[in-house]
């Protein structure tokens, strides 16, 4: 069955009207083959403060069914999907990141024509990997690639929900809305994963993924992980069997070996960071330094 549609994309300093215009071409095709078909576009900048983006993306409001709002203050990642819950009009929400590519053509009809209340289409990892051979994030998602591929989070479905594409209904959305109390970056998706696994809400894992081919620098995106180990400190109780990191620095915390990982890090933390956020980082390192680091928390 053919489902309305309301594509929402919260932004930040990102220029994403390229997206919005593919996607927008795919709805219109469903819309002029369909008249009982409705959807909408909405992008909310999260008080992104480079004008140049702002202003290209104010070109979105020229497609049809597609309007950028602008919002003046940064508020965060699960406050602006909830500002978006709010503003869409229909009963199917198609939640993406602004930062992908969306490369197959069928990619709105295998949404609409989905059956679950809650959709995960996944991600596929693009790049020239010659070219990004010493991006940290690129490494990090490569070798975890086929490890998310449909089959396998569908083995966990409710621990493999993750916000970067995924369709929900909007009922369920406002019953389960994303925890404003997480401030800081991360983990507000697996959150919500539990708090639906615990409402016993089945969540469809399909092969749809969107692409990313769009990563930040080293640097950037070590803060942004030393930033969600705040996050998971903060709700680390909520969090527990969620997290294998978590499940590691237990078996720590059991044999009072934490005090271990803290003397580590005040000799090699800084070590083992400038590896990372240098120009040759060693993947293999970066799980180490986020258990190191979050013994320090």
């Amino acid at each position: 069955m053919t489902k309305s549609i309301s594509v929402l994309i919260p932004c930040y300093n990102s220029k994403c009207k390229g997206l919005v215009a593919t996607l927008q071409r795919q709805l219109n095709k469903e819309y002029e083959t369909d008249n009982i078909f409705q959807y909408e576009i909405i992008v909310a900048d999260d008080g992104s403060d480079r004008n140049d983006v702002i202003e290209y993306n104010r070109q979105i409001n020229m497609l049809p069914h597609c309007r950028y709002v602008i919002r003046g203050k940064n508020v965060g990642r699960a406050a602006i999907r909830n500002f978006l819950t709010k503003e869409a009009a229909y009963d199917n929400l198609l939640f993406l990141d602004c930062d992908i590519t969306v490369a197959n053509d069928l990619f709105i009809r295998n949404y609409i024509t989905a059956e679950s209340n809650v959709v995960v289409g996944g991600l596929e990892i693009g790049g020239d990997s010659t070219l990004l051979c010493n991006n940290i994030r690129y490494l990090y998602e490569k070798a975890s690639e086929k490890a998310h591929n449909a089959c396998n989070r569908a083995k966990a479905e409710h621990k493999e929900f993750r916000t970067t594409n995924f369709m929900i209904s909007r009922q369920l959305a406002k019953q389960f809305p994303f925890n404003e109390n997480i401030k800081w970056y991360g983990y507000e998706d697996v959150m919500m994963g539990k708090e639906l696994a615990a409402e016993n809400v089945h969540i469809e894992h399909i092969d749809n993924p969107v692409i990313l081919d769009d990563y930040e620098d080293n640097a950037t995106f070590m803060a942004k992980t030393e930033e969600a180990m705040h996050t998971l400190k903060e709700f680390e109780d909520e969090l527990k069997e969620y997290s294998t990191l978590l499940h590691y620095y237990d078996i720590f915390r059991k044999y009072h070996l934490t005090p271990i990982l803290y003397a580590i890090y005040i000799t090699f933390g800084n070590v083992i960071k400038n590896n990372l956020t240098g120009n040759k980082p060693k993947l293999i390192l970066f799980n180490i330094y986020k258990l190191l680091y979050f013994g320090t928390l």
